[in-house]
Formats: structure tokens, C-alpha cells, sequence
């Protein structure tokens, strides 16, 4: 009979978050074997792509709400001197292993833009970063890796990645003169749609909304929440409001400044939101202001007290009253008729002159004589 043997899952006491790349995504580990690591070290953990060094970006106790994404990987190690010294020699070999298969990609004619070569730590894998115009359309890479392994030692790798990545690796300057945000400090790219950018009244041209790598602008999400919540407190365009300067109508909506822009007469004027009314409802209080109050349950001057609700009894139909006095007579006759029936009566064998004895009458006892206050000082 074999032995059962139970494996115990130790939580974890720390998480520490390591990066990979100087901006990349952080992914957590268990550091609770390694009680000394702090932010700022390299350590080599185990992923999917093999064992890679990183460096630690946070530190944290462990609060038991990442229980159901699975168990974390542990920390192998901290990196060593050596280590750091074996993956500058390595990264110094990337610029040679990328202009190597460039050439080869150029022989084979295939459709993809090799954009970068990174090793591994220890130099056992080799992976090559490469883009495609198209999408949708894959690309058969296995003779590209077949002849490039010809020159390499390492374990060869393809991974294909999309345009915004592309411009996070080769960096460079923005359309805003400063450097790009997705290589300066972001970590993750958050979905951009075309209304964020009518949202915030910014010309729909695509030399205007679009980046470097041909997608529409991170930057159209950092300032889209405040736009939506300062527009919802405006009127939109065109429409009739009322404002200190007199009824005109909204030319421009200024959601930065909180106010709006508006035309009365042939002068335009800056209102604030505090100022505005909307003229229907204007022209409403005016109206009400200047009918007098007719009072009743819609009064709102105070004058008037509305009238408490009087309930008045339905007026009884003809013929209804000597109805119910017949039916009150007949109720009472039912009721005598049963008095009379169940009335005890005499018994027989009492002689007819002998009258019924009289009800005994309890008798009280006297009650004990007054005794003086001197007659028991004699006692």
C-alpha cells in the first residue's frame, strides 16, 4: 500500500516586484527565502522564457489578496558580481547577433523588420524582436531561425511585437519636443479611441492625433476623465442660455476654465458656470414670478396654507334606510325566539304552593373587642 504523502503550500510572507527592463512591466515573485533583498538588487528568478536577471523595483509584506492568480515563483537568488559581469559581456554581443540575421532576413526576403537582439543573462538564449506591416498576416519565421542558429551557439527565439513596441525600444522625441512617453515611463499601453480625441476638442487630423509609430497618441488619456466630468456640468454649442449680460447663445465651450463662450447681440462674452442659467428654465421662473399665487397645494409664496383633506360620507341611495330598519327588526325578532327556546324550565315533582328555600347568606365573624393602651399596662 502506497504512502500518501501531503505537500504543504507555505504562503508567502514578501513579494518583491522585478523588472526586466529599465521601463517594462513588473512581475511579482516570492521573496520570503530571501529576507535581505531590497529595491535597487539584481536577482535571478526562473520564467517562462527561461532564468533571467532582473532588478527588484518594490518590496512588499504579503496580504493574501493574489491567492487566487496562482502561486508566486520563488527568488533563486541574488545576483553576484560575476553575474553582472557575464550579462555586460553578452549585451556588448547583441549589435553583432542583430546585424547578422538583418543579413540573413535580407537573403531569405521575408516580410518582417528585425527591430532587436537581447540574450539572456548567461547568453544560453538568443531572442530576436521583430515587427510586421501586417497583423492579421503571419509569417513563417522557421528558415530565418534554422540559418541564424548556423552562426550562434545560443538557443534562438522569435517573438513578434507590435508597433507601439517598436517605438518603445528605438525611443527618440515626441511631436511635443520631449522624449516619448512609452520609453521615458510607461509600463503598459492603455487602449486609445477617436473620441477621446473629439472629447477634447482636438482636430481630428492624423498628422495631429497619431505618434511615431502610427497609433493614435498616449497622450490623448492622460487629460480625457477631466474633459468628460467639466462637460458635463456646460451646455453644448449652439444652445440658448441666460447669463448676467442678457439670453445668447453658447459659440464655444471652455471646459479647462469651467466656463463657456458666449454670443449676446453682436458682443461675445466669458461666462463661468456659476453664472449661467438655461433659458427655458429662466423663462419659466420668470413667468411664475410674474403671475400673483392662486394658492392651493402648489403654492410656493408661504401666504397660503394648504387645506387638510375632508373625507365626506357617500349620500345613502333612496329606499336604502327602510331597508335596513326592516332588517334591524328582524335581527331583534330571530333573537328572542332563541331566548325563549332555551329558557330552563321547572321541575316537575316540586309541589306547586312550596316556595324555594331562601340563599344561605355567609355569616361573618365578629370581630375581637378594643383593648385600651392601659388596660395592658394593668395586664
Amino acid at each position: 500500500m502506497s504512502e500518501q504523502v501531503q505537500i504543504e503550500i507555505i504562503a508567502p510572507t514578501r513579494i518583491a516586484g522585478v523588472r526586466f527592463q529599465q521601463v517594462g512591466k513588473v512581475y511579482h515573485f516570492d521573496a520570503s527565502v530571501h529576507p535581505d533583498v531590497r529595491v535597487g538588487d539584481f536577482v535571478i528568478v526562473e520564467t517562462t522564457r527561461g532564468r533571467q536577471m532582473g532588478q527588484v523595483a518594490s518590496v512588499e509584506p504579503f496580504n493574501g489578496k493574489r491567492a487566487a492568480e496562482g502561486p508566486l515563483k520563488p527568488i533563486e537568488r541574488r545576483a553576484t558580481g560575476r553575474d553582472l559581469a557575464v550579462r555586460k559581456y553578452w549585451e556588448g554581443k547583441e549589435l553583432e547577433a542583430l546585424v547578422i540575421c538583418r543579413e540573413v532576413n535580407k537573403n531569405l526576403g521575408l516580410p518582417i523588420k528585425i527591430v532587436k537582439a537581447e540574450y539572456s543573462f548567461d547568453g544560453a538564449r538568443l531572442t530576436f524582436l521583430y515587427s510586421t506591416d501586417s497583423e492579421e498576416e503571419k509569417v513563417d519565421t522557421k528558415d530565418l531561425r534554422t540559418e541564424i542558429g548556423k552562426s550562434f551557439r545560443a538557443r534562438i527565439e522569435m517573438k513578434l511585437i507590435g508597433p507601439r513596441d517598436v517605438a518603445k525600444l528605438l525611443g527618440g522625441f515626441g511631436a511635443c519636443g520631449e522624449v516619448r512617453c512609452c520609453s521615458r515611463f510607461l509600463t503598459e499601453f492603455s487602449p486609445v479611441s477617436i473620441k477621446m480625441a473629439k472629447e477634447q476638442g482636438i482636430s481630428l487630423n492624423p498628422q495631429e492625433i497619431t505618434g511615431m509609430c502610427g497609433r493614435l497618441r498616449c497622450c490623448l488619456v492622460y487629460e480625457y476623465e477631466q474633459y468628460v466630468i467639466a462637460r458635463k456640468a456646460l451646455p453644448a454649442r449652439n444652445k440658448e442660455v441666460g447669463t448676467p449680460h442678457g439670453a445668447g447663445k453658447v459659440l464655444d465651450v471652455l471646459p479647462l476654465k469651467d466656463s463657456v463662450m458666449v454670443q449676446i447681440g453682436e458682443q461675445t462674452f466669458e461666462v463661468h458656470r456659476d453664472q449661467i442659467v438655461p433659458l427655458e428654465e429662466w423663462e419659466q421662473l420668470q413667468k411664475r414670478a410674474a403671475e400673483p399665487c392662486q394658492g392651493g397645494e402648489n403654492c410656493t409664496c408661504g401666504l397660503h396654507k394648504p387645506k387638510a383633506p375632508t373625507s365626506e360620507a357617500p349620500a345613502p341611495a333612496p329606499g336604502a334606510e327602510k331597508a335596513d330598519q326592516g332588517e334591524r327588526v328582524a335581527r331583534r325578532h330571530h333573537r328572542q325566539q332563541r331566548r325563549s327556546e332555551h329558557k330552563p324550565e321547572a321541575p316537575a315533582n316540586k309541589p306547586a304552593g312550596e316556595k324555594s328555600q331562601p340563599r344561605l347568606q355567609r355569616q361573618h365573624r365578629p370581630r375581637r373587642p378594643f383593648r385600651d393602651q392601659s388596660d395592658r399596662s394593668d395586664a
